[in-house]
């Protein structure tokens, strides 16, 4: 087994200076072996590049970023790796502001409950009885929805029908990167297909695992003229998520067995 000093060059060779840490010596006294891994684990994307040093870096940061994971050592990492790559401020600030919008799932995972429920105590049918009718306004916010954000889907309609009001505050909040100056795609700076990929990042993540949502951001993907190899790229950076257990947790370790 190479020495952890072979280790450590190694892992600077193959994933850069700015990657490794204090963290990563003590895995590499703790357990070559498993650092020796994660090496090779890590050094597949970046290899393989079908997505660029830069959109890795980003699609990275939203992953540390997402708010089912806040894992300020990798937000900080990988930042200064796009920065480093050739992002521009406005481009970070924007995979932030993507990756904001994870919170919707709440809605999106808890009406279809709401209803089932409100169905099951014959509550959905006195308040939206077949003779309803959805108003200009609903029409009016589903028509922006899909002229902002480039699609509709089934799972907004009851998101819609149920509260309007909190329905056009998250159109608003969600579309803030998609439009610029009032106008879709004026001043773009990330490409739809990328917004696309950072939506599937952190769905992905181990931290989230949200299906409905990965399943329709590939799709959108694909529909922006993505690829499956650069969506399949996405799913092995988020899979690196993984990592952060050793990073962390290994230092606190070699700690401990300092004080016994």
């Amino acid at each position: 087994m190479s020495s952890q000093e072979d280790l450590k060059q190694k892992f600077i060779s193959t994933l850069g200076a700015d990657a490794w840490s204090p963290s990563w010596a003590s895995v590499a006294k703790l357990s070559p072996p498993i650092l020796n891994a994660s090496i090779h684990l890590s050094s597949i994307p970046k290899t393989k590049q079908h997505l660029s040093p830069k959109i890795q870096s980003l699609i990275s940061l939203a992953v540390s970023s997402s708010s089912t994971h806040l894992y300020v050592p990798g937000i900080q990492r990988h930042t200064k790796a796009a920065l480093q790559n050739g992002a521009t401020p406005a481009e970070v600030m924007e995979v932030l502001e993507l990756t904001s919008t994870l919170g919707v799932h709440a809605c999106n995972i808890g009406v279809p409950l709401l209803v089932d429920v409100m169905k099951e105590e014959g509550i959905y049918e006195k308040q939206f009885p077949s003779s309803w009718k959805e108003g200009s306004e609903r029409t009016r916010l589903r028509e922006e929805f899909t002229a902002k954000r480039g699609y509709w889907h089934a799972f907004w309609e009851d998101f819609l029908r149920l509260d309007p009001e909190f329905f056009s505050a998250y159109l608003d909040f969600s579309t803030v990167p998609w439009v610029r100056d009032g106008e879709v795609g004026k001043g773009e700076v990330l490409e739809p297909k990328v917004k696309e990929l950072v939506y599937c990042a952190f769905d992905a993540a181990s931290t989230h695992l949200y299906q409905p949502g990965l399943k329709l951001h590939m799709k959108n993907v694909l529909g922006y003229g993505g690829t499956p190899e650069e969506i399949m790229e996405v799913l092995e950076l988020a899979t690196l998520l993984s990592l952060h257990t050793l990073e962390l947790a290994a230092p606190i370790l070699e700690e401990s067995l300092k004080s016994k």
